[in-house]
This record gives structure tokens, C-alpha cells and sequence, in this order.
């Protein structure tokens, strides 16, 4: 009688396996919980895998900053494209994180003592290289010389739609010089040259298609980085009310300032008058 695991390898004493490939070990006894309560092991495993996502978007943003500003569009497209999909998973780990009640969040809580998704330094870097600038979000990283520098480097560095600008002048379309060569610490301000330049390309998109086709991917990254906002600020609401967040945040109302945060405004507004 054939064995149905014929042909599979069972023995591993002297080669790699799937878990030494993945460093499983590792990963899987990362995870220490604090307190006695069993809900704890979700909220912790809800942050550690977001926070690998999270890795792996910043390493293709990375990627996707680097395509555009040598007019690799191609490339760009489709490392843009992976991204939003990463997005989607993390909005999507908000509805696990959302079955933990009041009351169960309430029995973890005083564990915490001040750890707050805010001071996570892989979102703040995402949001610098979307070009949400502010130097005051170096602060909760100064403890930490390595992590800082990271950091600072993003924050100097020109953002993915200041790439997509300068990407955008090459091609021949008339954006400000104050546009091009600025501070990049320094959070842009919204553009009427640059709505006019995008709406030109809306206007012929077969005359400058790679840029047509990069804008969407922008308004679809924005798009998804919308809705991750908008449930982790549901989830947060939901879970502890109107509490005041262990990292010192206002909590809800200050994640609800942040759905007003625009990333690309030109390519929000420029709608409005096509």
C-alpha cells in the first residue's frame, strides 16, 4: 500500500527546515504576556503582526520611492499596488482586535503602563514617507540613538508624492520650483499649480499615461490608508470609549482629527473641477 506522504522529506537532522527557514522559534516565543488575563495574547499578537506588515510596507515604499525618482514606472506600479494590498490586511486585523471587550481591554490595561501604538517608530516612518512630516514625532524615539536615526533619515528625505512631483516635472509639466527643491522635513502645503499640472494629466491621460496610472495608485494607497484610520479609530472607540490612550493621547478624538490628514490633497481636489 503507497504511503500517501511518499516522496516527502521527514528528516531534518541535517538540513534546513520550514521553521528554521522562518525562525519560528523566534517569532513564536516573542510573545510574553503580562498580566493573567488569556485576552492578553490577542492584543499582543494583533500589535507584533501588524507591526511585520508594517516591515514590509516600509520596505516596499522604500522600493517604490527609489522606481520613481529614477522613472522606473513600471516597477512603480506594481510595488504601489502591493502596498495597498498590505494596507488591506491591516485594516482587516482591526476586526480581530475588535472582539476584545471593555471589559477584557480593562484587565490588561494597567499592564501596559505607557506602550501605545503612537510610539510605534515603523508607523511613524510610513507616515513620513506618505509625507505626513513633523519633527515633533522624533521625540518618543530620542531613547533609542539607532531607532532615531532611522527615523530622522525618512524625515529628511523627500516624501513618495514629492518623488511623484519631481517625476512629474521631467515628464515636462509645469510644477513650482518650490516644489521641487525644498526642506523636506517640512510638511508640504496643498499646491493650486500642482492641481492644475495633475489635471492636465487627467485631462489626456494617453498623452501622459504613466503618470494617470501613478496617480491612482496614489489616490488607491490614500484610500486604503483612510479606512485603516477609520477602524482602528472605530476599534479604539469601541473598545475603551472615550479614555484617554496609555501613550497619553487625547485617544479617539485625537485619532479622529487624523481622518482630516490629506496626504495627496492634489489629487483629491483636482476632481472637483474635471
Amino acid at each position: 500500500m503507497n504511503d500517501k506522504y511518499e516522496g516527502a522529506r521527514l528528516d531534518f537532522s541535517a538540513d534546513m527546515s520550514y521553521g528554521d527557514y522562518l525562525q519560528l522559534d523566534r517569532i513564536l516565543n516573542a510573545q510574553t504576556p503580562l498580566s493573567p488575563d488569556h485576552n492578553e495574547m490577542l492584543f499582543i499578537i494583533q500589535h507584533q503582526t501588524s507591526e511585520l506588515w508594517m516591515k514590509l510596507m516600509l520596505h516596499e515604499l522604500r522600493s517604490a520611492v527609489g522606481h520613481v525618482a529614477a522613472d522606473r514606472s513600471a516597477p512603480a506600479f506594481k510595488t504601489l499596488a502591493r502596498v495597498s494590498r498590505i494596507m488591506e490586511q491591516l485594516v482587516h486585523a482591526w476586526d480581530v482586535l475588535a472582539t476584545m471587550t471593555p471589559s477584557e481591554y480593562s484587565a490588561i490595561r494597567p499592564y501596559l503602563s505607557n506602550s501605545s501604538g503612537f510610539q510605534s517608530w515603523q508607523y511613524r516612518c510610513i507616515e513620513f514617507v506618505l509625507g505626513n512630516k513633523s519633527a515633533t514625532m522624533l521625540e518618543p524615539h530620542r531613547h533609542t540613538p539607532e531607532i532615531l536615526r532611522q527615523v530622522e533619515d525618512v524625515w529628511g528625505s523627500p516624501s513618495l508624492y514629492d518623488e511623484a512631483l519631481r517625476m512629474m516635472s521631467r515628464a515636462g509639466l509645469e510644477v513650482p520650483p518650490d516644489q521641487l527643491n525644498r526642506d523636506w522635513r517640512q510638511p508640504r502645503v496643498a499646491s493650486e499649480a500642482v492641481e492644475r499640472a495633475w489635471a492636465e494629466v487627467y485631462r489626456d491621460p494617453d498623452k501622459h499615461w504613466n503618470l494617470y496610472q501613478l496617480a491612482e495608485e496614489l489616490v488607491d494607497l490614500e484610500d486604503a490608508f483612510r479606512l485603516w484610520r477609520f477602524r482602528h479609530l472605530t476599534t479604539v472607540e469601541r473598545v475603551i470609549g472615550n479614555k484617554t490612550g496609555t501613550g497619553g493621547t487625547s485617544g479617539v478624538s485625537y485619532l479622529r482629527r487624523m481622518l482630516d490628514v490629506v496626504l495627496f490633497p492634489e489629487l483629491w481636489s483636482l476632481r472637483t473641477d474635471l
